[in-house]
């Protein structure tokens, strides 16, 4: 826990220093993003809620997205990504949505992309969006890969929402 802990602290002083809130939808990190922002002491102030929706069913039940999502979008793409993060903040009432999307290996997902690649979403005061690509096919080291990035995606964004 110490590692997940450490990995949220920055994010964790910042969200209570703005007295802003943030949800979670994450698949190929597998619920690490939102339990590292859950292992720093004090999580209820700024922690809504979130999911791990990893299969078509929870996507339905947990999001609401029925069978088809809008012309042209496809999981694990950026786009999927704001669209997952901008649905639970909504859903959540939340100052900040974080969502992240992939394939952690250690093959590729359905949709053609390589194992180690995950796209992660913002929402929110300021919004952002990255691709990530490990060239991994480890699992493990991938879903944690993945999960710093998208800490680090909203680190980056709730330090220029503060002027730092």
């Amino acid at each position: 826990m110490r590692e997940l802990e450490a990995m949220a602290t920055d994010v964790a002083t910042l969200l209570v220093e703005r007295g802003d809130t943030v949800s979670v939808t994450e698949s190929s990190a597998g619920g690490l993003v939102s339990a590292s922002l859950l292992a720093v002491p004090g999580a209820s102030r700024y922690f809504l809620g979130g999911g791990v929706v990893y299969t078509h069913q929870a996507r339905v039940a947990l999001l609401d997205l029925s069978e088809g999502l809008p012309d042209g979008m496809r999981a694990s793409t950026e786009a999927y990504a704001q669209l997952c993060a901008s649905t639970m903040q909504a859903k959540l009432s939340s100052t900040w949505g974080l969502a992240e999307t992939g394939a952690s290996g250690p093959t590729g997902n359905r949709y053609g992309d390589d194992a180690g690649h995950s796209c992660i979403a913002v929402v929110g005061p300021v919004p952002a969006s990255a691709t990530i690509e490990t060239r991994s096919a480890d699992r493990e080291a991938n879903m944690w890969a993945f999960t710093r990035a998208a800490i680090e995606l909203l680190a980056h964004c709730l330090r220029e929402a503060s002027g730092r």
